[in-house]
């Protein structure tokens, strides 16, 4: 199993306490570790995870869509997902599936900041610019699977 997330929002909380859980059961779920985060692209290592994992868990929270590493590895798990038939459980934690899949609130903000840095950059700009339209038709679809939804100050999933 292979876990995306957004490491600042959820790693010491909602995902340290599911991968425990879900070591605890006996699941291997690949993390990945601080140290392959620091640049901007999916490094081969990481591509291979992906490859070899047979069930994703995306946990999607309110910076998420904040990272292009976080949009480069759901791009690449949705792609991996329909060439193989592969299962996909999102998490919606603390965020409303509509404003993923519409690019509002603090979706719409990221990606109208991802679009900015790299109109300002030109310089690979219709490359950039077809990354953007990819990562938001990860974001659509993803928004559109049946997940769970954690909200503030629930205890327990809404289905």
């Amino acid at each position: 199993m292979f876990l995306s997330f957004r490491g600042e929002d959820t790693r010491y909380s909602f995902t340290g306490n599911l991968c425990r859980a879900l070591h605890d059961s006996g699941i291997h779920t690949f993390v990945d570790d601080e140290e392959l985060q620091r640049g901007d692209e999916i490094t081969s290592e990481l591509e291979k995870e992906i490859e070899d994992s047979r069930f994703f868990i995306i946990v999607l929270s309110q910076n998420y869509a904040s990272s292009s590493f976080c949009l480069n590895v759901l791009a690449y798990i949705l792609e991996c997902v329909k060439r193989k038939r592969l299962l996909v459980l999102p998490i919606f934690y603390k965020v409303d599936p509509s404003n993923i899949g519409y690019h509002r609130g603090s979706f719409g903000e990221a990606l109208a900041n991802h679009e900015m840095k790299f109109k300002a950059k030109m310089d690979g700009l219709e490359h950039n610019m077809e990354k953007l339209e990819k990562w938001k038709m990860a974001l659509h679809e993803t928004a559109n699977f049946s997940g769970y939804h954690f909200k503030q100050g629930s205890s327990s999933p809404i289905f």
